[in-house]
């Protein structure tokens, strides 16, 4: 421990070893005065000399004093009043609940709550405008915990994520990075899961698109954020016509991107908020490119279930090699079955199997029969930043638990997805699908024009185990409940 502590109320405490050497010196000076004087005293100009050493002596003393009040022992505390770390390091719990009661603080108050922040802002492209950036968010002590740069024609966007004071509003950030040359300034507050950075992130979106293909579009709004994405096939599923494709490279437009899709579409890509940068196009172009190497691909695990009624069947991913089996459901269902899901002529209905089908636009569920027939299909399908849930049951397996089975592992679906809701799209009169959204437990909202019901339910942001997992070998067995 240090000869000097300092005081509950900041003043120095001396040691009484240092009050002795004190009171040693004090007497020796005493000592020395005197022989001087008994010396100069019997000169002619002894007086006069005594007292010039007086006025000397008093000036000094009064210096000394001056100098000890303005300069104490302890090591000077820094621009904004904490103490040195050591100091911090020394004191005990007791005289930190001490000085947290003189300034009407909890201890944990004192340490200061944080938050995280992701922030843009671009920055002309020469040598210390970075410099000056990190200046000016250290003043209001915010923290950079990553930084990634993103180079245009003219400057450069920073991209940070910052653990800033609690107290502290996004406006006083922004005004601070404004006064030190940022423009375009973007900010939001951020999660934990920012906190893994941008290769870990990339390399893990990569992993999950090249174990699903319906995964491209979900992993595209985790890679650039809060947008809108939209698959448009190379033809109309309704008029054939073919629809404007993208260039091979594809197109970067500020706030738009447009990829060629694998399958011969376009992917669009649109965030009005922030514009995008070549970076992030250049991501989002490396991410559809693998996609188009690997092909399409979908998890080949399934579950087998038995329904009330004892019949036992099995529920899987289906894609486009379903088709046929689609399509032969389709004969054995009926125009009011068909009419329910489809919404407009039975006839049209097989065209748009190959777009419903396709894992480019989501993700579809099969329930098959024991000796292979499909008899029910669920559809999960990415409509823009909207989710769609469409259910096709053959009339024979109806009421059953069959629709209720598949509506609940594609709300589970959406959940894994982040979506925050998921509509369905029916008739008045379906009171089944009604049933099943009601059974979900979940917030609904419901609109009705022409006969037309739209049910809207907002979903549960704590993710759900799916019943589906991506290992081929896992198989689970379930019973169906009515």
């Amino acid at each position: 421990m240090s000869d000097v502590t300092r005081a509950r109320h900041g003043r120095p405490v001396h040691h009484w070893r240092r009050d002795v050497v004190e009171l040693a010196a004090l007497f020796t000076a005493v000592a020395v005065a005197d022989a001087v004087a008994n010396l100069i005293g019997h000169g002619p100009d002894g007086p006069a000399l005594l007292l010039i050493s007086a006025m000397i002596l008093v000036a000094t003393a009064a210096f000394h004093i001056w100098w000890a009040r303005r300069h104490g022992h302890a090591p000077p505390a820094d621009d904004t009043g904490a103490r040195p770390i050591a100091d911090v390091r020394r004191a005990g719990p007791s005289e930190q609940r001490e000085r947290a009661g003189e300034s009407g603080a909890t201890p944990e108050a004192a340490a200061g709550a944080t938050v995280l922040w992701r922030m843009r802002t671009t920055v002309k492209d020469a040598p210390g405008s970075l410099a000056a950036l990190c200046t000016a968010l250290a003043q209001p002590q915010v923290d950079i915990l990553s930084l990634q740069t993103h180079p245009l024609a003219e400057g450069t966007v920073d991209e940070f994520l910052l653990r800033a004071p609690s107290e502290l509003a996004a406006s006083e950030i922004t005004r601070a990075v404004s006064r030190a040359g940022g423009t375009g300034i973007w900010i939001e507050r951020a999660d934990a899961h920012d906190l893994v950075d941008a290769p870990t992130r990339v390399l893990g979106l990569a992993t999950r698109t090249a174990l699903d293909t319906a995964e491209l579009p979900l992993a595209l709004r985790q890679l650039l954020g809060r947008c809108t994405i939209r698959s448009l096939p190379a033809k109309s599923p309704s008029s054939g016509r073919a629809e404007e494709g993208a260039p091979v490279e594809g197109a970067l437009e500020d706030t738009v991107m447009r990829l060629p899709a694998p399958e011969g579409g376009v992917i669009t890509v649109e965030r009005p908020y922030l514009p995008f940068t070549p970076t992030e196009f250049a991501r989002a172009r490396a991410l559809v490119e693998l996609d188009a190497r690997l092909g399409p691909r979908i998890p080949r695990s399934q579950d087998m279930l038995t329904l009330p009624q004892g019949n036992a069947i099995t529920v899987r991913r289906a894609d486009v090699g379903d088709v046929e089996a689609a399509k032969a459901m389709h004969e054995r269902c009926s125009s009011r079955t068909l009419n329910m899901r489809y919404h407009g002529p039975v006839g049209d209905a097989d065209r748009y199997l190959n777009h419903l089908l396709s894992p480019r636009f989501g993700r579809t569920l099969a329930v098959q029969t024991a000796s292979g027939r499909i008899v029910g299909l669920g559809h999960l399908l990415w409509d823009g930043d909207e989710t769609e849930i469409a259910l096709l049951v053959e009339d024979d397996w109806q009421r059953r638990g069959v629709g209720s089975e598949l509506l609940g592992r594609l709300v589970t679906m959406a959940v894994e997805a982040g979506c925050e809701s998921v509509y369905v799209v029916t008739q008045a009169s379906n009171t089944g699908m009604v049933a099943a959204m009601r059974s979900l437990g979940l917030p609904l909202d419901y609109q009705i024009e022409e006969g037309t019901l739209v049910i809207t339910a907002r979903l549960d942001a704590t993710p759900v185990a799916s019943r589906l997992p991506y290992d081929e070998g896992q198989r689970g067995e379930h019973t169906v409940r009515d």
